[in-house]
Formats: C-alpha cells, structure tokens, sequence
C-alpha cells in the first residue's frame, strides 16, 4: 500500500514539473487567427487547422485535422487550461498550445510574460522548452527539444 501511494505521489510530482510555462498575463493577440499547423518527426507529417478565437473570460483553441474531425480543444481561462468539450485529455495539444502563445506573444511583451525568454532578430527561445525561428510575424518554424517540429503558417484558404 505504502509503495502505490510513493507511486502515486511520484506521478503527480512528475506531471506538475512537466507542465508547460504560461505567460504571466495573456498577451494582446489579434483573434480570431487560423492557422495551418503542420507537425514533423521522424521523417512522418501531419497536418492540422487550428482555430483560436476570444471567448469571455478566456481563449478557446480549436484543432481539427483535415477532414475538419476534432483533435484537440481547449480553454486557456485565468492562466489555466481546461478542457472544452468531450475530447480526451490531450497533454501533446496542451504543450503545442502553449509553445505557440509563447511563439505569438508580441516581441514588446515578451520579456515582461516569459523573463527567461530571449528574443534576436528572427529567432526566440525560452532555454530547454522552445525554439522559435520566424520566416514572416505568422509564419515560423517551432522546434520542442526532443522533438517533435512544427510548420506554422496562416490560413489563407487554400488548402494546405
């Protein structure tokens, strides 16, 4: 009995440390956005439309796969995230989520909602999460360090 709740207590610790960092305060982003996300690793692809859009008191985020099927769904509400829907709990989603409103926080709010965050040129990092490496302000590659790669860009309405 003694060894299950050591374990338990193990795993929970564990999940909290792996969380991934959230701004101080939700940056001033211009919603709603849809993007394309293109995910990369070990030679596979895949491909999803994400839709993020203001929705008191919080931000919603909406990514479906190409047949517009629901992947992921969820509230960033008060510096929390919770789940919106009837989907499984996704912490693959959750991590991507928060990479990318760290990815789209304005440069000049960077500093005061990351501050272990860096930013130069066309490039920004918070060490040992998140590389960014922008080709135009909504288009940019986004690396996890041990992987996988993202490909983001905006949804024009072509198909991607």
């Amino acid at each position: 009995m003694m060894r299950l709740l050591l374990l338990g207590a193990v795993l929970l610790l564990s999940a909290c440390a792996s969380r991934a960092p959230l701004p101080e305060q939700t940056p001033n982003l211009a919603l709603p956005l849809q993007l394309h996300i293109q995910r990369l690793e070990a030679g596979q692809r895949q491909d999803w439309v994400l839709v993020i859009q203001r929705e008191d008191p919080g931000i919603r985020w909406s990514m479906m796969d190409l047949l517009g099927i629901p992947q992921a769904r969820q509230k960033l509400v008060d510096g929390e995230w919770q789940s919106d829907g009837l989907l499984p709990p996704n912490p693959q989603a959750r991590e991507l989520f928060a990479a990318l409103l760290f990815a789209l926080t304005p440069k000049e709010e960077l500093s005061g909602n990351y501050p272990a965050a860096w930013q130069h040129g066309s490039q920004r990092s918070l060490p040992s999460r998140w590389d960014v490496r922008y080709s135009q302000p909504m288009s940019f590659e986004l690396n996890l360090p041990k992987g996988p790669s993202y490909q983001v860009t905006p949804l024009n309405g072509e198909a991607p």
